[in-house]
């Protein structure tokens, strides 16, 4: 059995980390500190990318040895195991989805459908597939119009439980639309075949997905200039189009998400095992082998919490506000990971999990 790559948890828990501050902002509010607020809207589309990535280099990681080793039997029992979490996530999601519309696990569920499918395809396999469905979504939005459904003043999605409202949401129109989102999941399963506890294949990854992730903000940035001539009306017509911006989820957006998700998780293997032993290490780990929890508890409990105290100001809080409660769940996460390590083996989310999957 492979030796675990501490950086794969340790970037989850950061992944997990930008996801609260993202979430939080979008539900509470981000009114004032515009410098605060154009720092963090960096984090809008890539924590949930990165996020993604990492499935997908788990899922290779989970399948490598019996690829290699030709081993049907264990291949088999990996991927109904695999089957059997996307069911588990795709109702946790949807249950979910009723009280938070910008659920991630129910498409994510069916990210790992397409996944199963593709477990034994070669790299080369894998980057066209993704390639294609970030290609053919810009086409999808000229035959079909993106905007319909949406409330975007309340960021909701107005026809969600009608048949056709769901699957237009779940495919082409919601948060992280399957098409092309399951893209970021192929492009980690692609990823996670490279040798990962190789330090030189590793740092070779990072600074190309670094160099790949500049080139393309720099792309977006001047096009827009370009493009409007400085004309205020064009940028803000252009921005969605030519910026990176996940929604819609257009091939600028795909390829700076994938590049700084492969830059972060790069970047976490290296520092993984350069710091194995400190304490700080270790923390992130505890923390990212409880992502799920964490993920579902920063809706039920985070947003909970405020909902009660004052649900007419949900919206209107500043960015400080918004921020600083952020940094506040992501360290009681922090202090729950380290409890709950020396009392059980897993979060009670993933010992759930475990329990009706394994």
């Amino acid at each position: 059995m492979q030796k675990r790559i501490i950086g794969i948890d340790v970037a989850r828990a950061l992944a997990i980390f930008g996801m609260i501050i993202v979430n939080f902002k979008m539900v509470f509010g981000n009114h004032g500190n515009p410098l605060l607020n154009t720092f963090l809207g960096l984090l809008d589309g890539k924590a949930a990318a990165t996020f993604v990535v990492l499935a997908g280099v788990g899922i290779s990681l989970l399948t490598k040895s019996a690829i290699h080793q030709n081993n049907k039997e264990t291949l088999n029992r990996n991927k109904n195991k695999l089957l059997k979490r996307a069911l588990f996530l795709f109702l946790i999601g949807i249950s979910y989805s009723t009280i938070w519309q910008a659920d991630i696990l129910h498409f994510y569920a069916i990210y790992m459908l397409l996944a199963i499918f593709l477990i034994k395809s070669s790299p080369k396999t894998l980057v066209s597939i993704a390639v294609g469905m970030i290609i053919v979504y810009p086409i999808l939005m000229m035959l079909w119009n993106y905007d319909s459904g949406w409330d975007y003043t309340k960021m909701e999605y107005t026809n969600l439980w009608t048949v056709k409202g769901f699957f237009k949401n779940l495919f082409f129109n919601g948060f992280h639309p399957v098409i092309p989102w399951s893209a970021f999941m192929i492009i980690g399963m692609w990823f996670g075949k490279m040798e990962l506890s190789n330090t030189i294949v590793v740092t070779k990854a990072l600074w190309i997905s670094l160099t790949v992730f500049i080139v393309v903000q720099i792309l977006s940035y001047f096009s827009i200039i370009f493009f409007s001539m400085g004309n205020q009306e064009i940028i803000t017509e252009l921005t969605p189009i030519l910026g990176t911006d996940p929604m819609p989820p257009l091939p600028l957006y795909m390829v700076s998400g994938s590049s700084i998700a492969i830059f972060l998780i790069s970047f976490c293997i290296l520092i993984s095992k350069k710091y194995e032993n400190t304490i700080f290490i270790y923390i992130l780990k505890n923390t990212g082998q409880l992502a799920l929890t964490f993920y579902i508890a920063h809706v039920i409990i985070g947003m909970g919490c405020i909902e009660i105290v004052n649900p007419a100001r949900m919206g209107e809080y500043t960015i400080n506000f918004s921020f600083l409660y952020a940094l506040f769940f992501i360290v009681i996460c922090l202090i729950f990971s380290m409890i709950n390590k020396k009392h059980a083996k897993h979060g009670p989310i993933e010992w759930i999990m475990r329990k009706l999957t394994d």
